[in-house]
């Protein structure tokens, strides 16, 4: 009996075959319905472990920094004296800049009181004041008369002669409008 497949042999060989076939096919079955789901999961599994890998290699033992920091501190201490001088030049160029500001502004303050101080006294005289604004104009032109109306350009003709009335309709030129006849229209 125990040749036989009895208690003895146990129920290994037995079950063996049929479970063999069994898990066959099981497998057979979960890779045709999910096969390319499952290798799209395991290529995405291996490049986050590659990934993953390469940045813990990358990345040296302890903070970044702090081996540096405990290694040369005078280094350190060079590196923010330098800083604050740097940071002590721009200040003092920007202090300088502002003080060339405010100076040009005091000019340009002092030249608007100027001028208006100018301009009071011209209107308190009785004269014209609009000459007084620019000084490079202080100067009256000789020959200047006191007559209001501007001289045309003699080069320039006028759009439209004198006798020009649109509500006459004459002197209009070649257009004209004159309104359609009426009555019915002559037709075939």
């Amino acid at each position: 009996e125990l040749g036989n497949g009895g208690p003895a042999a146990g129920p290994g060989p037995a079950l063996g075959r049929g479970g063999l076939e069994a898990l066959q096919h099981t497998v057979g079955s979960v890779l045709s319905s999910y096969g390319w789901y499952i290798l799209l999961a395991a290529v995405a599994v291996y490049v986050l472990v590659q990934k993953v890998s390469r940045s813990l290699a990358a990345r040296p033992s302890g903070r970044p920094g702090a081996a540096e920091a405990a290694e040369e501190p005078d280094v350190v201490v060079r590196r923010q004296e330098a800083l604050a001088a740097a940071r002590l030049r721009m200040q003092e160029e920007l202090n300088a800049q502002a003080e060339r500001y405010k100076e040009k502004q005091r000019q340009l303050e002092e030249e608007k009181r100027r001028q208006k101080i100018a301009m009071w006294e011209s209107m308190q005289e009785g004269k014209s004041y609009k000459g007084n604004l620019k000084l490079n104009q202080q100067e009256v032109e000789p020959g200047a008369s006191a007559s209001a109306v501007p001289k045309s350009k003699p080069n320039k003709k006028p759009l439209r002669g004198g006798g020009y009335n649109p509500l006459s309709g004459e002197g209009g030129g070649t257009c004209s409008w004159r309104p359609g006849r009426r009555g019915p229209s002559a037709g075939g």
